[in-house]
């Protein structure tokens, strides 16, 4: 089974003015893909791996062989976190959290505001590449964390369950704005899919995540 490149659930110009369309066309049909195309090629002498979902050999490393552990963890990385990326951003819909993502968020922050604050302090103090993420914990009761990850770590391999994601790599902004990362994360909130992180709530739990077998796909249509 090869890997592929998910396609994006929207045009390339459809997040702007936050996010340009040469940015979109670089960041997906370049970054993305090559993220891909990294993967099959680690385990292209490998075919007991290759039936393996992306997310599975991110959280199976170590069992990996080691001449392939490394190449794996950058690309099945990359390659899940950018999925889970795109799924995170709409042209369209509400511009905050409504429901029972609402009612935690607020729990667990304080209300949105307070939410969105630390959020984009957290990106913004991140050194160098990563992710800035707000997850879900499988302990205190499932309670929401904002928490980031360097290159291409993912929550799950902390025991969190990823809800919403902002790419912080300079590819991700540089081009609009920049060196400045706070510009581009206070800006995001407009392209938030809001509805795509409540079905994640929703369905947090390690068990929607193993069984997400549809490489890019969304937990809202895996578990339709």
């Amino acid at each position: 089974m090869k890997h592929l490149l998910p396609p994006l659930p929207y045009e390339h110009a459809a997040l702007e003015p936050h996010i340009d369309a040469h940015t979109m066309v670089l960041h997906h049909d370049k970054h993305h893909a090559a993220y891909v195309a990294g993967l099959n090629s680690a385990l292209e002498k490998f075919p007991e791996l290759q039936e393996r979902t992306a997310v599975a050999l991110l959280l199976n490393l170590s069992k990996l062989p080691e001449k392939i552990r490394a190449a794996v963890h950058h690309n099945a990385g990359g390659h899940v976190n950018h999925s889970l990326f795109w799924r995170a951003m709409s042209p369209t819909g509400d511009r905050s959290p409504k429901g029972l993502l609402a009612d935690a968020i607020k729990r667990d922050f304080g209300g949105f505001e307070q939410f969105r604050t630390r959020f984009d302090d957290a990106g913004v103090k991140l050194f160098g590449s990563g992710w800035v993420w707000l997850a879900r914990t499988q302990w205190d009761g499932g309670k929401l964390e904002i928490c980031t990850t360097s290159g291409h770590d993912n929550p799950l391999m902390q025991g969190r369950f990823p809800l919403l994601v902002n790419d912080v790599w300079e590819h991700a902004y540089y081009l609009k704005h920049e060196n400045r990362r706070a510009d581009y994360l206070k800006g995001w909130w407009s392209v938030v899919n809001w509805k795509e992180a409540a079905g994640r709530f929703e369905n947090s739990d390690t068990r929607a995540e193993e069984s997400w077998e549809s490489e890019g796909g969304s937990l809202l249509e895996a578990t339709a």
